[in-house]
């Protein structure tokens, strides 16, 4: 008896330690060279999930965009698609309303009794998406690609697309008697249920924090990148795993996560995918706090922004790469005021061995054309790997000397960036020191606000 009751308890107990472990079978799949251990393991069961979520939506047939009057005659307030045939913008429309609200209707965002009006905020709204949506397939298509993204890649036919975030609450510390957390020991999914620092959102998808952790030597100088910098990054790392339903060897050389020699091509369309985040979020979403009610707001009465699970919902690829944007050319050029007003810069410079990019006003964002201004230095380096690339920042003679050295060394950095993320080793591209605009540019001078690099 007393053997039975043993055997019973040691089996208990076996069985509550294996609870924590998933059930065969698994599959791996190979991503790397044999013995390196750069290999994706996923459970079928909840593949099987996951793929029923990312299912692409049924594509009605073109309409003739030339067939017929223009929507903008026949409509009032179509600011975006008033060029479109009608039979197209009304295909258009039924399409999004799938998309975003198949439940709610046209009403969603439209007064039935006056649809041209825009005292609806859902409206307001979805145009701006719209526009958001036209800049993502046009400007980053180097992390989209040919596949583009339409409003279905992120909403899945709800309102409110799944996968958002918003700032994390600080730390309620009473008298200080619990100490400074930074964050840590509060498992939130976001860092995968881990006592990492939460929100690594806000310092790199709203913020531009460095994503850094070894240094490059050993005992290095001029290293900034702290255990908790260390700490959020790796946040940051968990939450793109989680999003894409995979591991670090997904985008990473094994041997040596920090260097971009063996790294995946995946690493790359990451790094784009990082800044793309950054910029729908600074551009486009946070810009329209005031347009939602306040029961659309965080906690901290911020809007709803987005991360990389926000399109890809748990799959390498949204809906596994299906290209359902190509299926409406409205969704692939910029539209209405877009179109009418660039970023307001001359186009860069770009040669295969000497570029010239040009930034906004106060800004070190590099983006849209001035980033596709690398493409062909960037080739060269890659052809010719004893080349080398280096690069000057201007800034403006007028203003404060400090703060214009400053956003010159940034803009220069961003670029140097760029080219790293273009599979070109760090050491092969040098920052010289930021120089001064001729005399008779002022800051509203685009060529005051120039980086220049040159391979030698």
């Amino acid at each position: 008896m007393t053997s039975r009751l043993f055997g019973a308890a040691l089996a208990l107990l076996a069985a509550s330690l294996l609870a924590g472990c998933e059930r065969p079978p698994v599959d791996s799949v190979q991503r790397g060279y044999r013995g390196t251990g750069m290999e994706l393991v996923y459970n079928p069961r909840t593949e099987a999930k996951v793929a029923l979520a990312n299912q692409p939506p049924p594509v009605t047939p073109p309409a003739d965009s030339d067939a017929g009057p223009k929507a903008r005659d026949l409509y009032k307030n179509v600011p975006l698609l008033g060029h479109l045939g009608v039979a197209e913008f009304t295909r258009f429309m039924a399409a999004m309303t799938e998309w975003v609200a198949p439940q709610e209707g046209c009403n969603y965002c439209h007064d039935p009794a006056n649809m041209g009006d825009d005292k609806k905020y859902t409206k307001v709204v979805a145009r701006r998406m719209i526009e958001m949506t036209q800049h993502i397939n046009v400007d980053w298509k180097n992390h989209v690609a040919a596949t583009g993204v339409t409003c279905y890649t992120c909403h899945r036919g709800k309102a409110v697309p799944l996968q958002v975030w918003f700032k994390t609450p600080p730390q309620k510390n009473g008298s200080n008697f619990i100490g400074d957390l930074a964050g840590q020991n509060q498992p939130m999914k976001m860092v995968g249920m881990s006592s990492l620092t939460v929100d690594p959102y806000s310092l790199y998808l709203l913020g531009d924090q460095t994503i850094g952790i070894g240094a490059t030597t050993a005992l290095p100088t001029g290293h900034v990148a702290s255990i908790l910098q260390t700490e959020q990054t790796y946040g940051l790392m968990m939450h793109m795993s989680d999003g894409l339903g995979v591991n670090c060897t997904f985008c990473h050389n094994t041997r040596n996560f920090k260097t971009w020699e063996g790294s995946p091509p995946q690493r790359t369309a990451a790094w784009h995918g990082i800044r793309m985040a950054r910029d729908l979020n600074n551009a486009y979403l946070e810009p329209l706090t005031k347009s939602f009610p306040s029961n659309r707001l965080g906690p901290l009465g911020d809007v709803a922004k987005v991360n990389c699970a926000t399109c890809h919902q748990g799959v390498y690829k949204p809906m596994y790469g299906a290209q359902i944007a190509k299926n409406y050319p409205e969704l692939l050029e910029q539209t209405g005021a877009a179109a009418k007003v660039a970023d307001g810069l001359p186009p860069p410079t770009a040669g295969p061995t000497r570029s010239v990019l040009f930034f906004g006003v106060g800004s070190s964002t590099l983006e849209g054309e001035q980033a596709k201004g690398l493409t062909q230095l960037i080739s060269t380096l890659a052809t010719q790997p004893k080349a080398k690339a280096s690069i000057s920042g201007y800034h403006s003679a007028s203003g404060e000397l400090a703060a214009n050295q400053q956003l010159a060394k940034d803009r220069a950095v961003k670029v140097r960036d760029a080219i790293v993320a273009g599979g070109i080793a760090p050491a092969r591209v040098a920052l010289d020191k930021p120089l001064q605009a001729e005399a008779n540019l002022s800051g509203e001078d685009p060529a005051a606000r120039r980086v220049e690099v040159t391979v030698k």
